[in-house]
Formats: structure tokens, C-alpha cells, sequence
């Protein structure tokens, strides 16, 4: 039975073909992202590595809610244990199978391929890359260059950005959008944005990792700012504690864009979801189920640092006013050209909020209603209200909104561990080249805790 498309049930990775005027329809836009496949081979170091389990497991997360054809994982031991906290099941290959992803079975012959530690790659196909990282860096290198990062320290963000860096360059590769997918060596330094990802910066190893904080907005980045933060290395997870604010309930659509939203749990109020998956790992979760704005005031004993995701301009013009002593919020372009922008603030800055937001309009609006998927629609009895609430929704994809909260997140642990401060990032995935500015910050003293000592 075929589905009419709503702003519910949309598959907003799908919505990219539907804007462009390359797919003629919903269904025809979802059956492009159904050709849409990846092979995973994994090495050895999957049994013993955390962090390569934590690449594989962000990469299966991230990869089967846009790639549709499916997700193939080859190389898991047997009785290979699950070593990181991102999936509950003890064996690593039913977790794989928990996300979504294929265990051992055979990937379609034109997929391309992602390598996730040594594994023999020489009948792989033209299109594969490693998934690579070092220190506070990640990212991918095409498989036949030869070329590997360290991967054996690194803070656990490293793993989190390469796998996300690997579904961009997937999906670029399949959309046919970008000339250099899978030819080129992409990444990002989290420790330094404007430096070559591939050098060292000398990075230190995580001493300090942040204790409370307000997360506003748990749709694909305040989902994503968890996912993150669960991978870092707690001493004890019951001395972080989170405040996680949505009003909004979990739609069909979440499922395209948001790492913790599964279908079973439509219906559910996100910030619920978010805090039972965070409840699971020890960590102290309270939920504020109202909308954020300039109403919106802390007390005294509640975490003076916000990460903010949401895309709502009101709401991110009142950031200053809520009286927390730091916000890093990071914002994603919407529209067909624009669904791969970054942009992060942090706040006090030199620019107050309000002033960055306010009568600013909607930077990612567009009419779309012209273009053929939309006049299908029509003429199948859509009517201007449902076409104009379905047009109005952005493109989503949700690799971007993981590579921008990894530097959200980063922002904090630079802060705590001796780097510099940035008042604002801007740039693109598609390029990877991040424009910054920096700034004086005072030392960090909104709660924190020691990083336990082994990290990989």
C-alpha cells in the first residue's frame, strides 16, 4: 500500500530528490535512496577496541536510516563480546543487527565498501575508503592509497567523526553530487579546526570531561549530542547529569534523521526516549517537557552550560536570557543546497544572541512547490495546506547532524583540556573547510569530572 507523504512521515533524506526536481514523487525519491547500499568489513582489532567498535556501530546507526538498499557487516568474530556502551545486547554482532545492519551476509555487488580497521581489502570494489582516526581527528581515505591513522589513541569523538565523515562521502558518492567522493582523503581536526586532519597537533589526552548540562531541543542534534557524550570515557556515569528539554513527540520522519529514534517508539515524547536510553547507562537524566524561549529561566542549582539543537530562531535568540553561563548551540542548513552547512556559536560572545537571530527570517525557506514531486501531490488531491506544511520541511540527513555536535561536544572538552575557545564555526561537509574565531574564555568551572585514565 503506498503511503501519502505528510510532514510526519516524510523521509527527509528523500525530500533532498523531491527538492531538486530529480525524483517525480515520494515514492520514486525513496526508491533512489533503496539502490543505496554499504558493505563494512572490520579487522581484527574489533574484538579488543572500543573505539573500533564505536566507529562501527555510530557507522551502522547513521548509514541505515539513509541507506535504504542496506547494510552489510562482514569480519566480526565469533563470540565477539560488545564492548561499548552504544547498543545493551552483549554480543557485538546482535548489536549490529539491533542498528539495523546485516551480519555476514554478502553487501550488493555495487556498493561501496568501508574498512574499519586491517582486514585484507584486495577484492574490494573501485569505491571503498578507511575509516580512520587519530587523537582528536577522523576521518576516511580512499582504500587504495594505503594511507591509516594511528587509531590506537584517540579521545572516542575521533571514531564518532570518522564514521559520520564516512556516511557523507557514501552518500555524496551514491547521490552522484560531489566529483571527488571516494577519490578523496577527507576528515576533520576536532582539536583544531583549521588544521590538516591528517598531522598531528599534538592533542592531548582527555583529563576533564563536563559534568552538568542543559540540552535543548533532542531532535537529530539533541539525539546526536547524546550518542556523543555516552561514548566519552566516565570514571562513573552517575556523577554526569543531564536536563533534556523537547516538547515534541517522536514522528516516522525522526526515524531518518535522529540516532535514537526507532519506529517502535513513535508516539513517545522525545525527551522520554532520550532519557531511558541515557537512564540505561547510569547516567542522572530530568526531563523539562515545555517549549525553550524567553520565558525559559534556570535556577540557581540547575547546570549553568546549554547545548542547543533546535532550529527554531525564537528559541535561539532567547539563548542569553535563560541565565546559563555558557551556551555552544550549533545550527544545520535545510534547504537542497544548503542541507550540509554547519554552523556552531557559543555564547557570552562579542555578537549576543539576539542580535544573530532576531527578525532574521528563515534562512532555509523555499518554494518548492513547483518542482514535479510536489504537482504529483496535487493531483492526487493534496491541498494547499498539506502541500505548503510538506514543502516547508527541510532536507535532513543525519551524519551531518553528528559531525556537528562532535564539534559541539568538542567545544566543551577543549575548553576543559587546556585548547582554545571558539566564538563561532561555519562551513560545509562538503568540503570540510570550517571557517572559526576565537576568543578569550574564562576557565572552565561549570562542573566537571576526571576522564577515567585508559582511553584508546
Amino acid at each position: 500500500m503506498t503511503i501519502t507523504p505528510d510532514h510526519t512521515n516524510l523521509h527527509r533524506t528523500a525530500k533532498y530528490f523531491m527538492d531538486t526536481g530529480r525524483a517525480a514523487s515520494h515514492s520514486e525519491a525513496v526508491g533512489l535512496l533503496e539502490k543505496f547500499g554499504l558493505t563494512i568489513r572490520v579487522g581484527q582489532e574489533i574484538a579488543h577496541s572500543q573505539n573500533h567498535q564505536i566507529a562501527l556501530l555510530t557507522l551502522v546507526n547513521v548509514a541505515r536510516r539513509t541507506f535504504l538498499g542496506g547494510i552489510a557487516v562482514t569480519g566480526i568474530p565469533d563470540g565477539c563480546k560488545n564492548l561499548s556502551p552504544l547498543a545493551p545486547e552483549t554480543s557485538l554482532a546482535e548489536a549490529v543487527v539491533a542498528l539495523g545492519a546485516k551480519h555476514d551476509a554478502p553487501g550488493g555487488s555495487a556498493w561501496p565498501v568501508a574498512v574499519i580497521g586491517g582486514t585484507d581489502a584486495e577484492d574490494s570494489p573501485k569505491t571503498a575508503w578507511r575509516v580512520t582516526w587519530e587523537g582528536w581527528r577522523g576521518g576516511v581515505i580512499p582504500l587504495a592509497r594505503g594511507k591509516r591513522l594511528d587509531e590506537m589513541h584517540a579521545i572516542s569523538l575521533a571514531p564518532v567523526l570518522a564514521a559520520a565523515v564516512c556516511a557523507a562521502e557514501v552518500f555524496a558518492f551514491h547521490a552522484g553530487d560531489h566529483p571527488m567522493a571516494g577519490k578523496r582523503e577527507v576528515g576533520l581536526s576536532l582539536w583544531r579546526p583549521d588544521a590538516d586532519w591528517l598531522a598531528s597537533a599534538n592533542e592531548p589526552v582527555l583529563s576533564w570531561l563536563p559534568s552538568r548540562l542543559w540540552i535543548i531541543g533532542l531532535g537529530n542534534l539533541g539525539q546526536a549530542f547524546a550518542w556523543v557524550l555516552a561514548t566519552l570515557p566516565w570514571q562513573d556515569r552517575s556523577k554526569a547529569e543531564f536536563i533534556l528539554q523537547d516538547f515534541d513527540r517522536l514522528a516516522v520522519s525522526n526515524d531518518s534523521t535522529s540516532l535514537l529514534s526507532f519506529l517502535p517508539d513513535v508516539g513517545r515524547r522525545k525527551a522520554r526516549v532520550v532519557a531511558s536510553w541515557l537512564d540505561r547507562l547510569g547516567f542522572e537524566t530530568f526531563v523539562e517537557e515545555r517549549r525553550f524561549g524567553a520565558w525559559t529561566r534556570r535556577a540557581g542549582e540547575e547546570p549553568a552550560v546549554a547545548l542547543c539543537g533546535v532550529d527554531n530562531e525564537d528559541a535561539r535568540a532567547a539563548l542569553e536570557d535563560a541565565g546559563f553561563d555558557l551556551v555552544i548551540e550549533a545550527g544545520l542548513g535545510g534547504g537542497p543546497q544548503a542541507f550540509r552547512s554547519i554552523s556552531l556559536h557559543s555564547f557570552p560572545a562579542s555578537r549576543a544572541a539576539r542580535d544573530l537571530w532576531s527578525k532574521r527570517g528563515d534562512g532555509n525557506a523555499g518554494n518548492f512547490e513547483n518542482m514535479p514531486a510536489y504537482q504529483a501531490l496535487k493531483e492526487d488531491g493534496m491541498d494547499e495546506c498539506g502541500l505548503a506544511q510538506l514543502a516547508s520541511r527541510t532536507v535532513g540527513v543525519p551524519f551531518v547532524g553528528l559531525i556537528a555536535s562532535c564539534m559541539t561536544i568538542a567545544e566543551l572538552l577543549r575548553r576543559l583540556n587546556g585548547g582554545c575557545a571558539v566564538e563561532f564555526i561555519a562551513g560545509s561537509v562538503s568540503s570540510f573547510e570550517f571557517e572559526h574565531g576565537c576568543l578569550d574564555a574564562p576557565v572552565y568551572s561549570h562542573g566537571h569530572v576526571p576522564a577515567a585514565r585508559y582511553q584508546e
